[in-house]
């Protein structure tokens, strides 16, 4: 794993025990099932696991429930322009974290009061491609710390030291 990224964060769709066990303690892990309802018993098991492993947890596009549950902080997709969660009180610790496409969704984001935004799709090639150019750009509109997601693996290590960004996320890379 790169030491050289403050910050570094897991998607993951279902709750797989050998995959988390393999991340550092630096590693945060976004829960973003929407596939399938979500059960809250699953979550907090995540929770507990997470918090053995000195783990950051936090749950995509349900601000209340991660509020509810005492989460480390709440993930806004691209899709969700919603201001609702500003109505809610956190504690100070509570880190609100969302993703963006383009110039217009990192303003939003920025509106919507995210510490730290997701740029993708850095390297995966699909209707939000950017490549390391167009990231760069990007990543000059807004002064909040910037964390590259869409296609990080192994393979294009070299590659994401180009992009200076604040941190790396995926799914693959962890795997």
């Amino acid at each position: 794993m790169h030491s050289f990224y403050p910050y570094k964060f897991y998607f993951i769709n279902v709750f797989k025990k050998k995959n988390i066990d393999k991340l550092d303690n630096n590693t945060g892990l976004v829960y973003r099932n929407y596939n399938k309802k979500l059960n809250i018993n699953d979550i907090i098991e995540l929770k507990n696991y997470c918090k053995i492993k000195g783990l950051k947890f936090f749950l995509s596009n349900n601000f209340k429930l991660a509020i509810k549950l005492d989460l480390d902080g709440a993930y806004i997709p691209a899709f969700n322009k919603s201001f609702k969660h500003l109505n809610f009180k956190t504690k100070s610790s509570f880190l609100i974290i969302g993703s963006a496409h383009n110039i217009k969704e990192i303003r939003l984001k920025e509106k919507q009061q995210v510490k730290i935004i997701f740029i993708s799709s850095v390297f995966k090639k699909n209707k939000n491609f950017l490549g390391i150019n167009k990231f760069k750009i990007l990543r000059k509109f807004t002064k909040k710390k910037v964390v590259a997601l869409g296609g990080i693996s192994k393979k294009n290590e070299r590659k994401i030291k180009l992009l200076n960004c604040n941190g790396i996320s995926g799914i693959s890379y962890f795997e």
